[in-house]
């Protein structure tokens, strides 16, 4: 029955679009019908296909295998701090339990380098092109937001480096679609933090990541060119594009320069979550204060705080993708916090729900999984905005103007990714745990 739900949702949830569009009268029916299409053939390869499990353990385990080896560099750095919960290392001392600072946020460092070297020898590069022109002959969208998009299953907020020289000249629905994607998905050195909170109780999760991202590619098309329909001419329409990019002289410099900007990415994740986890402390302690006087004036038990009242807000979506009656308010809570204070500390709720044992159906913690998949939330708004008008000043008026409308998109996408996942989900699949 969920299955159906969460089947149904994904219509819905285009509907929804369809609602708040910019331009109700413009329908590009290709992008809907290829872009749905092409979410549902992956997740029956993934989720319903012998082979397709095989491929997506297989991604998992070398995302493992990777993972450790970033430890390695961590563990010498930061010792003891550096264990996982319930290990000891070769002096027999054990883990002084889990710790986000020294454990998670560094393997960002190491597979921001790792990326830089398959960038340098030629790998990535293929692997984006190959996405790329995907999306422009099946959707027929312009080259330039496609090469976009495809970086962006990959990289975070520098994928728009790649269609640098087509930025200037993008339309507004392509330049919609470029932030969308770029907020509905995640970037592979962040994806490691992720997998690192949730692996011990979610041993495939780094398989479910992975796949995630791909999903909410396409559902980002979909949605954006829903909300914000292209009524103009691209210039790249139809056509497709090779990624610009700087390469460097060296694989020494490629990961010299990648391992310096990955540092920059986990100080300004650890400024984020600093700053939102306070003001969001600050905030909560305001409306607890009026609600609990309003709660005893009426004789309710409702939830004041930002969590909490973002969690009634997507109680309604959370149930459109197919979460459980059981589990949908815990969920809608992650769900309405990723918007806020980003998908790390939502990661960081679940994992925590995991080891709690506190969700009641398995299905529940595998949809939020894709649900939370990216970074649709106010601080990677000003992100990415601020990131894309630094390369083009003259769009900055319109990036303004399209970018509330790109964070709905994404986020919208990120629950059809989830919806989608939803569809196909079974409690016997082995992509639950080994």
């Amino acid at each position: 029955m969920y299955n159906l739900v969460s089947f149904a949702g994904i219509f819905v949830l285009m509907a929804f679009a369809w609602i708040l569009s910019a331009n109700r009268r413009v329908i590009n029916w290709r992008v809907i019908l290829w872009g749905t299409g092409l979410q549902l053939i992956l997740a029956i390869f993934i989720f319903v296909l012998p082979a397709g499990s095989k491929v997506f353990l297989l991604i998992n385990d070398a995302v493992v295998k990777l993972l450790d080896s970033a430890t390695a560099g961590i563990r010498f750095l930061f010792g003891r701090l550096a264990l996982p919960p319930g290990t000891r290392n070769e002096m027999g001392e054990e883990s002084l339990g889990f710790i986000l600072a020294f454990q998670a946020l560094p393997t960002i460092v190491f597979f921001a380098s790792f990326m830089g070297v398959l960038y340098y020898i030629g790998v990535m590069p293929r692997l984006i092109k190959i996405f790329s022109r995907i999306f422009t002959r099946l959707m027929r969208i312009s080259g330039a937001e496609s090469l976009s998009v495809s970086s962006n299953i990959f990289v975070g907020v520098e994928a728009n480096m790649t269609v640098l020289p087509y930025l200037g000249t993008m339309t507004k629905s392509e330049l919609c679609t470029v932030l969308a994607a770029g907020m509905s998905t995640t970037a592979s050195s962040v994806l490691a933090l992720y997998v690192f909170i949730l692996q011990s109780k979610f041993p495939t999760i780094a398989g479910h990541l992975v796949s995630a991202s791909i999903l909410s590619a396409v559902a980002a098309i979909v949605m954006s060119k829903i909300i914000m329909p292209e009524t103009e001419k691209p210039e790249t329409l139809g056509f497709e594009v090779s990624p610009h990019y700087q390469k460097e002289s060296s694989v020494m410099e490629a990961i010299i320069n990648n391992a310096n900007e990955g540092i920059k990415m986990v100080i300004g994740i650890m400024a984020l979550l600093l700053a939102f986890l306070g003001l969001v402390a600050l905030i909560d302690f305001l409306l607890m204060s009026a609600g609990l006087r309003l709660n005893s004036l009426i004789g309710i038990g409702m939830d004041w705080s930002l969590k909490g009242l973002l969690g009634y807000l997507f109680y309604p979506f959370t149930l459109l993708i197919g979460i459980p009656v059981s589990d949908a308010f815990e969920i809608s809570k992650l769900i309405g916090e990723r918007a806020v204070l980003t998908e790390v500390k939502s990661y960081q709720d679940l994992a925590v729900l995991l080891s709690t044992n506190a969700l009641k159906d398995p299905r529940s913690a595998v949809i939020a999984a894709y649900a939370l998949n990216g970074f649709a939330h106010f601080a990677s708004l000003a992100i990415f905005i601020g990131g894309t008008a630094a390369l083009v000043p003259h769009r900055t008026k319109d990036l303004s103007s399209v970018g509330f409308r790109a964070l709905i998109a994404a986020t919208l996408a990120c629950l059809m990714t989830a919806a989608v996942a939803g569809t196909f989900f079974t409690e016997g699949s082995i992509l639950l745990g080994r």
